[in-house]
């Protein structure tokens, strides 16, 4: 069993029972394999599934993948089996299983990583990455409707309808 108890910073930088290691090289040299390992696992897995799967872990011949939320769980259990082959294959011989675990926080890093992707591939063809915006017609409908509206809600919507024509202007949202 592992010591987990808090220990003093001195401690990392101590040298461990072989003289030529030191602790914070075994967390970076073990850092690194993980990325190696990531590196890996995402080049085997389809292309929708590479922003939402990643490599959290690999301890006692258990590869601990991490996942975006439980659609995505089973979409990486349906490629278990052929992923665990092509590591052990290629990899990682004395790998015994596959642990599949969900991070809710990889949700919102995979739909970046997506959206800036396709914003990426659309400039690379020459194609204009068009944003939303509000069109007149429908800021003078916003407005309408704040007429009827109670004065918080109709605050708020005569400042959406005076985005209408202007870009979204990240200056003018704190007013």
């Amino acid at each position: 069993m592992r010591d987990s108890r808090p220990q003093s910073i001195d401690i990392l930088f101590t040298v461990m029972q072989t003289p030529e290691r030191h602790t914070l090289q075994q967390i970076q040299q073990r850092a690194v394999a993980l990325l190696k390992l990531n590196q890996a696992v995402a080049a085997l897995l389809p292309a929708p599934m590479k922003p939402w799967c990643r490599v959290a872990n690999f301890r006692q011949g258990v590869l601990v993948l991490e996942t975006a939320n439980a659609s995505w769980m089973m979409r990486l259990r349906y490629e278990q089996s052929r992923l665990l082959s092509a590591l052990r294959a290629q990899i990682l011989p004395s790998l015994s299983s596959i642990d599949i675990r969900i991070n809710p926080t990889l949700a919102t890093k995979g739909h970046l990583i997506t959206q800036n992707s396709s914003e990426r591939q659309k400039k690379e063809r020459g194609e204009e990455v068009k944003r939303r915006r509000l069109s007149p017609q429908s800021a003078e409908a916003i407005r309408h409707l704040a007429a009827r509206s109670p004065e918080k809600l109709q605050k708020l919507l005569e400042r959406l309808a005076e985005l209408a024509g202007e870009g979204a202007n990240p200056t003018r949202r704190g007013k």
